[in-house]
């Protein structure tokens, strides 16, 4: 399958099955304890590090997206499938939403204190990974953090129905210490990991990785004049963009 085959038939499996996506998701975060957790310690670390916006990408409905803006990120939407940035936009009017695809972000570099990709690597060919986390390093300014969440696994699964539709769609599973391996190749050494076994419903364990862009070191600066003389420095604070 080329790039584009895989990109089209994700796109349109998607916008096929959103709004039945959407209602069997939407309230799916209340129930996960761990998960809320995660994305707590994850607004926490953006913010101790100096704020500034966070991508949320491959965001669906934009659930997540909301509730990173709940914990007080300066977070926006990023989503392949037309159609799921529709109800985003329509379920969650005052933050901000876009069609884009994390293989090529429309974002200019080391603009961002953080990237979310939760449960949005799934579709992505393991020879693509590579690329994608060298986009996630290139947009972010350094100390910006990147979290990743996924299955845990070895295996890939091929759905051509979903929730009543028809779609193509390839759910991939990795092992954390491959993910692991692929960021810190991507020059974003992992910080943190959480690992649970599955719940009711999940046929797999859950795993989350966060990363870190690399601070410059203490007197060299990033390229713009800002030295880290106490040790860190805020991780991108441009204007808001939510």
């Amino acid at each position: 399958m080329t790039e584009a085959d895989f990109l089209h038939s994700t796109r349109a499996s998607y916008d096929a099955m959103a709004l039945d996506y959407d209602e069997r998701f939407r309230d799916e975060l209340a129930a996960q304890t761990l998960e809320r957790a995660v994305f707590a310690g994850f607004a926490e670390l953006v913010r101790n590090a100096g704020g500034g916006p966070v991508a949320d990408v491959g965001c669906g409905p934009g659930r997540v997206t909301a509730h990173l803006h709940g914990l007080g990120l300066s977070v926006y939407g990023i989503d392949l499938s037309p159609r799921m940035v529709e109800l985003a936009r329509r379920e969650h009017p005052g933050l901000r939403f876009e069609e884009g695809s994390m293989l090529a972000l429309d974002i200019p570099d080391g603009t961002l204190a953080g990237v979310v990709a939760w449960y949005s690597t799934i579709h992505i060919p393991q020879e693509r990974l590579p690329d994608v986390f060298a986009e996630f390093h290139r947009v972010l300014a350094p100390g910006g953090y990147a979290l990743v969440g996924f299955q845990v696994g070895d295996e890939q699964r091929d759905y051509t129905e979903a929730f009543g539709h028809e779609v193509s769609l390839t759910f991939r599973r990795w092992q954390p210490d491959r993910i692991a391996e692929l960021l810190a190749g991507a020059g974003l050494p992992v910080r943190a990991r959480t690992f649970r076994e599955p719940e009711r419903w999940e046929p797999t364990p859950q795993a989350s990785l966060i990363a870190r862009k690399p601070l410059p070191p203490a007197g060299e600066g990033d390229g713009n004049g800002n030295g880290d003389g106490d040790g860190d420095r805020t991780a991108g604070n441009p204007a808001a963009t939510s």
